[in-house]
């Protein structure tokens, strides 16, 4: 380990830097990689029209950001089994959008594994996740909500003999976890649809998640969430318009899937949907675009995800992300807010 695990602050800024460093220093490397062979992503033919133009531009970049973040715990984290668990989580949803991506730039298509396929693996990852957290971790199943109350996830359980021990099964809870992880996955996803647009909405969100890690005294899930932002930081200087990389869903899966993860053990599954508010309200544009136009035949915006919407509307691109990291940086505050309203 670098640095020094008595000082907890020096290392969560440690990892950011560190992180940050080792991707700016790989991601080139990658670059030249994926276009020596030619691996490029492929651009819906639906989408607005200025977008053609990337067409070809490499993918996959979240795999030197996974690389970096797993290097980076490696070298400042003292590794524990919350931080295996989130570690876990992310890397392997981060390999089921590497499957997704490679699937994609195979058959050079915009769409990679089908939906089916990708729901098969978040249920597999967020069960494995969650009984983990609840049976080895002993997190409780019970939902913190801002103003003192909270909901028992854990009344409808089953408890499995095993050995001189129990298995702990709350279903209400492993529901809800699935849910959590799959919802903010795909919306993390959804929003990596503008250059740099996905990449600084979760640096600014991995930062609130490292104060509160760290509030809530885990110094190793704020390193990992610093560790995080720290890639985030590095991709952002080959990912800003125009990018000359693209995370993939590689990257937007694994963060979706990390936060997710974060939110869970430090109990803050509540409080982490309204840091990730920006994410969440792409997600719920797509959703109600798709239910209006199936109800009514009309649709509610220009074109989803919401991102799109206001590049319709006549917003350049740059225009459009920088305003959405600031309403992502609103939320996050709100979110942090809120977090200490309940702690």
């Amino acid at each position: 380990m670098i640095g020094n695990p008595a000082y907890p602050t020096y290392q969560v800024f440690l990892s950011l830097g560190v992180s940050a460093i080792i991707t700016l220093i790989g991601m080139p490397f990658f670059i030249r990689m994926m276009k020596k062979e030619g691996v490029g992503q492929q651009i819906r033919a639906d989408g607005p029209q200025q977008h053609l133009k990337k067409q070809g531009t490499p993918t996959m970049g979240g795999t030197v950001m996974l690389l970096s973040v797993i290097l980076t715990c490696v070298l400042c984290a003292t590794w524990s089994t919350d931080l295996i668990l989130a570690v876990a989580a992310m890397l392997f949803t981060g390999s089921l959008g590497l499957l997704d991506d490679i699937e994609s730039v195979a058959h050079r298509r915009s769409l990679g594994l089908t939906p089916s396929q990708k729901m098969l693996g978040l249920i597999t990852i967020s069960v494995g996740f969650c009984l983990l957290a609840v049976n080895v971790l002993g997190i409780s199943p019970v939902i913190s909500f801002p103003g003192g109350f909270g909901i028992d996830l854990g009344v409808l359980s089953t408890i499995i003999p095993l050995g001189e021990g129990t298995l702990h099964i709350p279903w209400l809870y492993i529901f809800f976890v699935f849910l959590l992880m799959a919802g903010l996955s795909n919306a993390v996803n959804l929003t990596d649809g503008l250059d740099g647009l996905a990449g600084g909405c979760t640096m600014v969100v991995m930062l609130v998640m490292a104060a509160v890690a760290f509030r809530y005294g885990e110094i190793n899930l704020a390193v990992f969430a610093a560790a995080i932002a720290g890639a985030c930081i590095g991709f952002l200087w080959f990912n800003s318009y125009p990018a000359s990389i693209f995370m993939g869903d590689t990257g937007s899966l694994a963060w979706g899937a990390a936060l997710a993860a974060l939110a869970v053990l430090t109990k803050t599954e509540v409080t982490s949907l309204v840091m990730g508010g920006l994410f969440i309200i792409e997600a719920l544009s797509v959703i109600i675009q798709v239910v209006s136009f199936k109800l009514t035949g009309k649709r509610v915006f220009l074109m989803a995800p919401l991102h799109h919407h206001f590049e319709k509307l006549g917003w350049n691109e740059t225009k459009v992300v920088i305003r959405f990291w600031i309403v992502s940086g609103a939320f996050a505050a709100l979110g942090f807010a809120l977090y200490f309203q309940l702690g």
